[in-house]
């Protein structure tokens, strides 16, 4: 790239540092158009991998990721042009990259759908036309729902990939909007539910452009930026829990094989490394009462009536309960993170208050509850000390206890015929 008032190569860091600069101004309010006209004086284009390095830089450098977040879709609207011209990444099918392009194809047609829908309730002349257009809106909405999956994959396979290179701030304002799309969806349900014409048609529109401006962040910005920065073992992991979490309005994808160079042969003479955890290791594990083999451990744990996790005292996931019906999904790509960046920004707050009144010693459990799909949730979570009192982590249990809250008198015989509280056992 050539810097036209100088006839001289642009380095990466000097792009960057212009693109802060017109960010800057913008957060002080400054005409975009302006503005637009600037970035086009110096700056020929820009990939998605510089605006995401703008702006993680600008969040290192103290801009709280909130502000990044309000300016987003206005510095997307700056470099709109540039972008455009980039040209998407190419992947392979099978590739977890191609499988979120082929759920964003098939969720761009979903919401063109719903957008001439609305458009058609907005002029629609009788209550024949008006039933049929809400009808049709509400089976989009529940295919709408689906989008809950393509989120998951990114924020607990494909983000933690990126924190892993040093790339967290694109990422937590990526998930906020997750989040206000989540809200607003369940704001249109309820629109839906009233029967209200003109609030479907308000909050309808709102979040299909939200949802729309995603699909564009995610494919002008978030792609270019990971294929830049993962290589061929990161793509792995974040293959690794697709088939867990689920695909969302397509096909499951084909296999796909990453092009992982072997690891060099183990000198002569000497044995190769064993996996550090190798699940061939014979053997039970004393504990404090009984033995169980790491297979019974990991059956008694797995069939729970609850969900567990647990944080260690660096503040680690380092392990969740695989339960065949998790109340929150969880996928492997968690294992190893920071239990602040498995949380959106507004929540991050309460988690570390926890987490530093149980290190401290001030208390040693945290309950809430909440309702959600007609289900009543508890979740609850305790320090963990060991002999000594240190502090060793911490464990979250969380129990569906609808069924639980109904019980009325008592069952002291057993009746296989009726149901007990977590259903036909």
């Amino acid at each position: 790239m050539m810097d036209a008032g100088r006839g001289v190569a642009m380095t990466n860091e000097a792009k960057i540092k212009i693109l802060k600069d017109i960010i800057r101004d913008l957060h002080a309010g400054g005409d975009i158009e302006i503005l637009k006209r600037h970035f086009a004086a110096l700056v020929e284009d820009v990939s998605g991998a510089e605006i995401g390095a703008m702006e993680q830089q600008l969040i290192d450098e103290g801009l709280p990721e909130e502000e990044v977040r309000k300016l987003c879709d206005l510095h997307v609207k700056v470099f709109e042009e540039s972008l455009d011209a980039q040209p998407a990444p190419r992947t392979i099918p099978g590739h977890p990259l191609h499988t979120l392009v082929e759920e964003n194809a098939a969720l761009a047609r979903i919401v063109g759908e719903a957008r001439n829908v609305l458009d058609s309730l907005r002029t629609a002349s009788g209550p024949d036309s008006l039933a049929d257009g809400k009808e049709r809106l509400s089976e989009l909405f529940d295919k709408l729902g689906q989008i809950e999956k393509h989120y998951l994959k990114k924020e607990n396979q494909l983000f933690p990939r990126l924190e892993e290179r040093g790339i967290s701030g694109p990422s937590k304002v990526m998930w906020a909007v997750h989040d206000d799309i989540r809200a607003h969806l369940k704001d249109l349900r309820r629109a839906l539910d009233l029967d209200n014409t003109e609030l479907i048609v308000q909050t309808g529109r709102w979040v299909i452009q939200e949802i729309g401006d995603m699909v564009t962040k995610e494919e002008k910005i978030l792609f270019p930026m990971a294929v830049e920065t993962l290589d061929e073992s990161d793509w792995a992991k974040v293959k690794k829990g697709e088939e867990e979490i689920g695909y969302a309005w397509i096909a499951p994808a084909p296999a796909w094989a990453p092009e992982i160079p072997s690891p060099a042969a183990p000198a002569p003479g000497t044995k190769p490394a064993e996996p550090a955890a190798s699940r061939a290791e014979p053997g039970a594990i004393s504990l404090e009462q009984g033995l169980l083999t790491p297979e019974q451990i990991d059956l008694l744990m797995t069939h729970l009536p609850v969900d567990v996790s647990f944080v260690d005292e660096h503040d680690t996931v380092v392990y969740y309960s695989a339960t065949a019906d998790r109340i929150f999904p969880r996928s492997p790509g968690v294992i190893g993170r920071r239990v602040q960046n498995c949380h959106p920004s507004r929540s991050v707050g309460v988690v570390e208050k926890i987490l530093a009144a149980f290190r401290s010693g001030e208390r040693s459990s945290a309950e809430f509850w909440i309702e959600s799909g007609g289900r009543f949730i508890a979740i609850r979570y305790f320090a963990l000390r060991d002999g000594t009192g240190a502090y060793r982590g911490a464990l979250e249990v969380t129990q569906d206890v609808t069924a639980i809250r109904a019980l009325r008198g008592e069952r002291r015989l057993l009746d296989w015929d009726s149901p007990g509280p977590q259903g036909d056992v």
